[in-house]
């Protein structure tokens, strides 16, 4: 790659009017740094009109996969695809036209079929199966995180780039109107310049301490790989559920999610899972591209399970005329030191931006200025990120119409990245230097192997 997956600086601006603010703001429809799709490449029928169907093929439809399936059930579904047997038999007693596959590789073999591609198989084979629908052309919403390591990220933004096809992440809560109102009290200065910012999820998935596994008793314990395999439950195709992750006997503490998250082979623990979320409303609402510096610090690194705790800290340069700013990742036990000392309510999660004038916390559905008494009198600007009309809808509207999605995969993909480097961090014991141009940590060659791995004889990214 001889670019960068986004400009790794902007030329300085001068500050935006209120006028050209909203005028920008009201032109992104929902992101100050959503970035445009452009035109499509057709497909066989040529691109639906805004009043016509989709033909859509669902890969991966048991679990979060059946409800992504039951989000586009307005369109055409023509396709259904999934290594187990069962849900495919359920979503086509509905879909009884439908094809049923599961080999998606196949499922492109007729790619002639289908115009749109809804991805929600396990994290580990999520750009395998994105890949070459971008390729082919076709309009694809991937469950998130959108990759399961960084190199896999940049493979899947060349593409994306390539393609000009509408993409869309699975970050549902982006499209809330709370997420909407926090965006812009922070870009409109209502607690001032924002240098600091603590995000927190109590979330305890992996490696346990035996502190954790008792405060998280609903949680099963998980230390080593076990020894030894239990039958492949019927209608499971093993094999193909490995994909390109090294071959291992199956185990119940691998299948059916979400266990096997906590599996460095198959994912990145709660850091890819819920920093697709919670991470999203400071990327957003700070202009975040590139982080400059990672460091974490937890457990010792597992070999095979990602930490249940964990801290990371990310560090970004100025954008524009924004300041630099650092952002903590904390999950599991750890938790910001304004938690720890009592200095804001204790939401189970959250995010705390904290600016020279005061500080905003905000959760999914809710958001506060503190101190409460200094902003009792304040009033919030009106609205001017319009509401979205829904997140999957949003992706339909933009494979018929052109329009833009707030998460598609130029927006995702360097989320998705720092997501990941987080987890690098951690693995490597390091405080990374990070290229985005070459995605390597150029002060730490020992992130390589947690940066981009080998794949298992057969499967091949590209």
């Amino acid at each position: 790659m001889n670019k960068p997956l986004i400009p790794v600086s902007s030329p300085r601006r001068a500050p935006l009017s209120r006028r050209q603010f909203l005028r920008r703001a009201g032109v992104a429809a929902g992101s100050a740094i959503s970035l445009g799709i452009g035109g499509y490449a057709r497909s066989a029928r040529g691109r639906p009109g805004p009043n016509d169907k989709l033909n859509i093929a669902v890969i991966g439809v048991g679990g979060r996969g059946a409800s992504n399936l039951g989000s586009v059930a307005s369109e055409n579904i023509v396709a259904l695809c999934d290594v187990n047997e069962a849900p495919v038999l359920r979503a086509a007693r509905q879909y009884p036209r439908a094809k049923k596959h599961s080999d998606f590789r196949r499922l492109f073999d007729q790619e002639k079929d289908f115009d749109a591609v809804v991805v929600s198989t396990c994290e580990h084979t999520h750009a395998f199966a994105v890949l070459p629908a971008l390729q082919l052309g076709k309009h694809v919403y991937c469950e998130k995180p959108l990759t399961h390591n960084v190199w896999e990220a940049g493979v899947i933004l060349e593409a994306a780039r390539k393609a000009k096809a509408a993409t869309q992440m699975g970050t549902q809560i982006h499209a809330s109107d709370n997420y909407r109102r926090v965006v812009e009290l922070i870009q409109t200065g209502a607690i001032g310049p924002v240098r600091e910012v603590h995000v927190w999820v109590s979330r305890a998935w992996g490696w346990q301490s035996d502190e954790e596994a008792r405060a998280h008793h609903d949680i099963v314990s998980i230390r080593e790989r076990p020894g030894g395999s239990s039958p492949v439950p019927a209608g499971l195709d093993w094999d193909l559920w490995l994909g390109p992750a090294p071959f291992r006997p199956f185990n119940e503490v691998y299948w059916p999610g979400p266990k096997w998250y906590r599996w460095w082979d198959f994912g990145n623990g709660t850091m890819s899972d819920l920093g697709s979320h919670w991470n999203d409303l400071p990327w957003w609402a700070l202009e975040l591209a590139h982080p400059l510096t990672i460091e974490a610090e937890g457990p010792p690194p597992h070999p095979e399970l990602a930490p249940a705790s964990m801290h990371a800290i990310y560090t970004y340069g100025a954008r524009a005329n924004l300041p630099p700013v650092t952002l903590h990742w904390h999950q599991g036990t750890m938790k910001p030191k304004p938690f720890a000392e009592g200095a804001i309510p204790k939401w189970g999660d959250g995010v705390l931006f904290m600016g020279e004038r005061g500080m905003l916390l905000s959760d999914y559905g809710k958001h506060l200025l503190l101190p409460e008494e200094k902003f009792k009198d304040f009033k919030a600007p009106e609205p001017f990120i319009a509401k979205s009309r829904g997140h999957h809808e949003e992706w339909l509207h933009a494979c018929k119409t052109g329009e833009p999605t707030t998460c598609n995969f130029l927006y995702a993909g360097p989320l998705t990245i720092a997501n990941h480097l987080g987890n690098v961090a951690f693995r490597a014991g390091a405080k990374l230097e990070w290229d985005p141009v070459r995605l390597q940590a150029v002060n730490c060659p020992a992130a390589a192997p947690f940066i981009q791995r080998e794949y298992r004889p057969g499967w091949k990214l590209g």
